[in-house]
């Protein structure tokens, strides 16, 4: 029998779109097969075609192949999903990778998943260093390609605070915030939101999103509302599969346009025990007094219906949760036997990949327990979330959470204790090839062993494209959410004498108005304020960056001061930036006219106040009436703080 022609390699961007199915073929190194019309990647350069190379079958069926393949020391490697390094940060914060350090991670680690953290205010530089990692992941002994994921990436922010998690927009469109979409509660607006950040990531080489957030906001207290569709669950529910269906092109599973969605985080993490954060030590319980799991459940479903290809389980250890009258294993969810397999994989029969969140076999050492001191400063490697299982050694955290069900670990890049707990028999061989058959069928099903490569140009043009950002801005105006406007202050006039607070000045004149440099010379003021929030946990490396605390604004808020100030000498159009349920007894008053906003621009919103736009927007959440009614709320019942001053579901329209 004739072997095929192994054709000589064209350099990408080159590459042939053929006949009967064949999909696109992007190679730099790796030679080319040619079978009549269709081409294949001769990944290990065999001269043959092997299963694992040929598109015509199925994504599973070439996951079988390939894992058969595949040396132990590569399976644990793709059980690794790292960060990857840049020359500028820690934490891969940058705009170039640092590729001496990420070819031992993909040539001698042989892990073949990472988060960037690049930024993407240059499109095609950001598509050229994911390239990069492909080039070094062609050089491997069977060519496995590298999927690259990010957190979200595409949400305007005004406040100064970032997310430790987060990535600069950059030239992404720009939308509001996650808790924006549970303001608009449209469906089909969310799915375009889906597909349009599914264009943008595959132009610039990302694969795999690390969203969206299932979580349901219990809990006003909680520094990661914003990040979630609300408190509403048939809203969270229905914009959760929306947003699935668009981020993977369709509502049946992944292929070949897909970005694999990873669904978070399973379950029960928006409870939060005192709305502290399960990142932090002191923040690793949620608190189910009431037994409501079911509830926080239920938003998942709609990630199930669309066939989400990955969860993330919480850090949280769920107290309060019982089974049969039992009370549940006291561990992180990515630890649970309960939560992923008796829960997720046979009652609500997932099937894709469980991805843990980030560290959660790193130990919790004295600084990320207590707290940093002068003398003992907080360092990355002090970091851990082993939340429960602290007294096993790394070893044995690896193998309860493989055997509760975890297939891939997030933030991780030594696959050694794997292969000891292997050794040890604490886990099966069989455990390692499920899971990574799961995570390599993803991989086939996208079609990044036949086109890893981008387009730099490409990359450029998608992420320039003025509809997107046109759907995103009347996404942002459409979150405003009006709770009082008297006097009629809206819609602004044109020759409207304005004062402004933490607005431009120059979108303000192009808006036809007429700025002046004191309250007392307006006719109205302009204000952009945020939720209250302080640092109580300043020497925590979370907690100093996170948004803790009272939702009251005291006193001595600055913001709460020029409110007052300025509210004296004229009439105020106050905007909130609602990160968290703010409680607006103290500035209610103070405003004339009184706007949620979940992530708008200072463009967006002068366009709103001068009519370009309707007030639509629901609250997604209730705004309390006092910390009181606060600290006695349960964290894991939905909106039940008494007598809120505006209820969930609360907006004038105009």
């Amino acid at each position: 029998m004739r072997h095929p022609a192994i054709l000589s390699v064209a350099l990408f961007p080159s590459f042939m779109v053929l006949a009967n199915g064949q999909p696109p073929i992007r190679t730099q190194t790796v030679p080319i097969i040619q079978i009549k019309q269709d081409q294949f990647r001769d990944l290990n350069r065999n001269g043959k075609l092997d299963p694992y190379e040929d598109w015509r079958l199925t994504p599973l069926e070439r996951a079988h192949d390939l894992v058969q393949r595949m040396t132990l020391v590569e399976k644990v490697g793709a059980m690794m999903h790292a960060s990857a390094p840049s020359k500028q940060n820690a934490l891969g914060v940058g705009t170039h990778y640092d590729l001496k350090k990420l070819a031992n991670l993909i040539q001698h680690k042989h892990i073949n998943t990472m988060i960037t953290r690049l930024k993407g205010n240059d499109p095609a530089l950001l598509a050229k260093q994911n390239n990069a990692l492909q080039t070094l992941a062609e050089h491997t002994r069977l060519g496995i390609p590298v999927t690259i994921s990010t957190d979200p990436r595409n949400a305007y922010h005004y406040s100064t605070h970032h997310d430790i998690d987060s990535s600069e927009a950059g030239r992404f469109s720009k939308w509001p915030q996650f808790i924006g979409f549970g303001a608009i509660k449209d469906p089909q607006l969310t799915r375009q939101y889906g597909n349009i950040i599914r264009q943008e990531y595959r132009a610039v080489g990302i694969t795999e999103a690390l969203s969206p957030q299932a979580d349901i906001a219990s809990e006003p207290r909680w520094p990661r509302i914003d990040g979630t569709f609300g408190a509403n669950s048939r809203t969270v529910h229905d914009m959760v599969e929306s947003y699935i269906e668009g981020i993977q092109a369709g509502p049946t599973g992944l292929n070949r346009h897909s970005v694999i969605s990873v669904v978070k985080h399973w379950v029960g993490y928006g409870a939060a025990k005192n709305g502290w954060d399960s990142h932090n030590y002191y923040g690793r319980f949620a608190d189910f007094q009431d037994n409501n799991l079911k509830a926080h459940i239920y938003p998942f479903t709609g990630a199930f219906s669309a066939h989400v290809a990955s969860v993330m389980p919480t850090y949280s250890i769920l107290q309060g949760v019982n089974v049969n009258g039992k009370s549940i294993e006291q561990v992180g969810a990515g630890f649970s036997h309960y939560l992923l397999t008796e829960l997720l994989r046979h009652r609500y029969h997932f099937n894709g990949v469980i991805l843990s969140d980030w560290l959660i076999t790193s130990d919790c050492k004295a600084t990320c327990r207590n707290g940093e001191t002068a003398n003992h400063p907080m360092e990355a490697k002090d970091l851990g979330m082993s939340w429960g299982v602290s007294k096993l050694t790394p070893t044995q955290r690896f193998a309860k959470a493989i055997n509760a069900g975890v297939d891939q670990f997030g933030g991780v890049d030594t696959p050694q204790p794997i292969i000891n707990a292997l050794k040890d028999k604490l886990i099966s061989i069989e455990k390692i090839n499920q899971a990574v058959i799961k995570i390599m069928e993803q991989k086939f099903a996208i079609g990044l062993f036949e086109s890893p490569f981008v387009n730099p140009k490409l990359a450029e043009k998608t992420l320039s494209q003025p509809s997107h950002q046109h759907l995103a801005n009347q996404a942002q105006a459409r979150a405003l959410v009006l709770l009082k406007n008297s006097h009629h202050l809206l819609p602004l006039k044109k020759g409207s004498k304005v004062y402004l607070y933490h607005i431009q000045t120059d979108i303000a004149r192009k808006q036809g108005l007429i700025v002046v440099n004191s309250p007392n010379l307006a006719d109205v003021a302009i204000m952009r304020i945020e939720a209250p929030f302080s640092h109580p946990h300043n020497n925590y490396f979370f907690g100093a960056r996170q948004h803790e605390g009272s939702l009251d604004y005291s006193n001595h808020n600055p913001e709460y001061r020029a409110l007052l100030k300025i509210s004296q000498q004229c009439p105020t159009i106050v905007s909130v930036y609602l990160d968290r349920p703010a409680i607006l007894t103290k500035i209610e008053h103070l405003a004339n006219t009184l706007i949620g906003n979940f992530g708008v621009s200072d463009q967006v919103l002068l366009d709103s106040l001068s009519g370009k736009h309707h007030f639509t927007g629901k609250l997604p959440f209730e705004i309390p009436a006092s910390m009181q009614a606060v600290r006695q709320q349960h964290s894991d019942r939905l909106h039940d703080s008494l007598h809120p001053i505006y209820p969930i579901g609360y907006g004038l329209a105009l």
